[in-house]
C-alpha cells in the first residue's frame, strides 16, 4: 500500500511509537496510511486477531455467564421451592435491591479500573479481575440471607466493573478506527452466547438439585465460578499486552503495527493519565452526547440480561422449560450483533446502523407491549427481534467512540465514563419489569425499552448529523493538498 512519508523519528527504538500524534484534533495530524502492502497488513491482522480474539470473547463469555446466572438462579428449581430467592428469603423489593447493588459497584469501580490496566498492563490486570470475580461468584453459592446476597453482589460488581471498558480499550492498542466495532462486536456477542449458554447451563444444573445437600442454584454459582478463577492463568500468560512487546511478532511486524496506529490508535508506551487528560476530556461536550446514547441503551440491555428468565416465564414456560427458551433470543442476537458490526465498519456509518438497530428494536418492543397476554407466540418473537437489535448496535456505538478519541489517556478514561453510564442507566433496569404484571405480559417493562430504543435512535441521528457537518467545515478550511483526519460517522 502506498503512502505519504512518514517522519523519521516515529520509529524510536524496539516501540516504534508515534507520540507526536497523541492528543492532537482533528484537523492538525494528517490522515495516516501505512509504508506497507495491503497483503502484509491483512496477514498483521489476522495474526492479531488469533491471539487476542478468542481470548478476550472466552474471558468476556466467562464474565457475563458469572453476571447474569442470577437471573436463571431466580426461578431455577422454583417448583420444589429450591430456588435463590425462596431459600435466601428475599422478598421481591431485596431481590432488586441485590440485582441493582451489583451495578453500584459497577458504576463505581469502571474508571478507576480503566487508569489500572494502563498502569499495570492489561494481562496482569485482566487475569487479577478474573480470579477475584469468579471467588466471588463461587461465595454466592454460599449465601444463605438477603443480606448476605446483597453484599456478595456489591462485590460481583466492584470486581467485574473494570473487564468490558478495559476490553474495549485494550483493542485501541492493536486495531484501527475501522476495525474496532467488528472486533468489540465478536467480544460483546459472547455475551449473547452466555445468554444462550446460561440457560442451557442452568437447565442442566436444575437436574443436580439437591445433590450432597446443595440446591440447583447454589451448584450453579460453584460451577459457573470456578472456570473464571482457574482461566485467569490463561489471561496471565497468554494474553499479548501491546505490539510493540510481542514476543510472536517479528520486528518488521512491529513497526507495521505501529505505523498502522500513528494516528489512530493507543499507544502501550504513552504515558499515563495526567490532570490535563482528565480536564481535556471531561471538557469535551461532544463525549457526552456518546454517554447520553449508551446511558440509554443500557436500559434495555441491563433489563434483558437480568430478566429473560423471568420474561419467558409470563410466556406460559415454567421452571427448567423456560431456562431452554432462553436460548432463541441470544442466538440470534450473537449473529445480529456480528453483521450490524462489520457494516457499521465497513460502511463508515456506525451512528445510522446504531439508530437503525434502535428503532427497529422498539418496535419490537412497542408491539410486545400492546399484544394481549395470551399471545404467547407473538410476544416470543417479539422477545427474539427486541433483544437481537438492542444488542446488535452496542459494538458500533462503542466503536464509534473510541474512533473520534485521539490519545492513549483520553480513551482510556471516556470509554471508562461510557461504560459507567451503563452501570448508571442499568441500575432503573431492574425495576421495570414487574413481578404483579406476569400475567399482563410485562406492558411497563416493553414500554420502556421502547421508549429508551426510541431515544438512543434520535440521539444517535442528531449525533451523526453534527459529525457530518463538522467534516464539511474541516474540509473546507483544509490546505490544499492536506486531507486532514475526519471524524468517524
Amino acid at each position: 500500500m502506498a503512502s505519504n512519508e512518514i517522519p523519521s523519528d516515529v520509529e524510536k527504538n524496539d516501540s516504534s511509537v508515534a507520540e507526536e500524534a497523541e492528543g492532537k484534533r482533528v484537523n492538525d495530524v494528517p490522515i495516516n496510511t501505512v509504508l506497507a502492502s495491503a497483503g502484509s497488513e491483512r496477514q498483521l491482522v489476522r495474526r492479531q486477531d488469533k491471539r487476542i480474539l478468542p481470548l478476550s470473547a472466552a474471558i468476556y463469555f466467562l464474565c457475563y455467564l458469572d453476571r447474569s446466572n442470577i437471573g436463571n438462579a431466580r426461578v431455577l428449581n422454583s417448583s420444589t421451592r429450591n430456588d435463590m430467592q425462596t431459600e435466601t428469603g428475599a422478598s421481591e423489593w431485596q431481590f432488586n435491591i441485590a440485582l441493582m447493588i451489583f451495578l453500584m459497584g459497577y458504576f463505581l469501580f469502571e474508571v478507576p479500573s480503566n487508569i489500572m490496566l494502563k498502569k499495570f498492563r492489561p494481562s496482569r490486570w485482566l487475569a487479577l479481575l478474573m480470579l477475584c470475580w469468579g471467588s466471588v461468584t463461587i461465595g454466592l453459592g454460599g449465601t444463605k440471607s438477603p443480606s448476605q446476597l446483597i453484599g456478595v453482589r456489591f462485590l460481583l460488581g466492584a470486581c467485574e466493573a473494570g473487564l468490558f471498558p478495559g476490553l474495549v480499550y485494550y483493542l485501541t492498542f492493536w486495531y484501527k478506527t475501522d476495525e474496532r466495532s467488528t472486533r468489540v462486536a465478536i467480544i460483546l456477542a459472547s455475551a449473547t452466547l452466555a445468554g444462550a449458554f446460561g440457560g442451557a447451563i442452568a437447565y442442566g444444573v436444575g437436574h443436580m438439585n439437591q445433590i450432597r445437600g446443595l440446591s440447583g442454584w447454589r451448584w450453579l454459582f460453584i460451577l459457573e465460578g470456578t472456570p473464571s478463577c482457574v482461566s485467569a492463568l490463561l489471561a496471565w500468560f497468554f494474553l499479548p499486552d501491546y505490539p510493540e512487546r510481542a514476543s510472536w511478532l517479528t520486528g518488521p511486524e512491529k513497526e507495521l503495527a505501529a505505523q498502522r496506529l500513528y494516528v489512530e490508535g493507543s499507544k502501550g508506551s504513552a504515558s499515563n493519565l495526567t490532570w490535563e487528560d482528565v480536564k481535556t476530556t471531561l471538557t469535551d461536550w461532544r463525549l457526552y452526547f456518546h454517554y447520553l446514547i449508551y446511558f440509554v441503551v443500557s436500559f434495555p440491555v441491563g433489563s434483558l440480561s437480568l430478566f429473560s428468565p423471568t420474561i419467558v416465564s409470563g410466556l406460559g414456560y415454567h421452571d427448567l422449560d423456560a431456562q431452554l427458551m432462553t436460548i432463541p433470543p441470544w442466538a440470534v442476537a450473537y449473529v445480529c450483533m456480528i453483521l450490524v458490526s462489520w457494516s457499521a465498519d465497513h460502511f463508515n456509518a456506525r451512528g445510522y446502523h446504531a439508530a437503525g438497530s434502535a428503532i427497529v428494536g422498539g418496535i419490537s418492543f412497542l408491539v410486545a407491549a400492546v399484544l394481549p397476554p395470551e399471545s404467547y407466540r407473538g410476544r416470543y418473537g417479539c422477545l427474539i427481534v427486541g433483544t437481537a437489535c438492542t444488542f446488535a448496535g452496542v459494538p458500533a456505538m462503542l466503536g464509534w467512540l473510541t474512533s473520534n478519541l485521539w490519545s492513549t489517556a483520553s480513551i482510556g478514561l471516556a470509554v471508562g465514563i461510557n461504560v459507567s453510564c451503563g452501570g448508571a442507566g442499568s441500575m432503573p433496569s431492574v425495576w421495570i419489569y414487574k413481578a404483579d404484571e406476569a400475567l399482563l405480559g410485562y406492558p411497563t417493562g416493553h414500554a420502556v425499552n421502547c421508549a429508551m430504543l426510541f431515544l438512543v435512535a434520535i440521539s444517535a441521528l442528531g449525533l451523526r448529523y453534527y459529525y457530518g457537518r463538522q467534516n464539511r467545515v474541516l474540509l473546507s478550511s483544509a490546505a490544499e493538498g492536506i486531507v486532514p483526519r475526519l471524524y468517524k460517522l
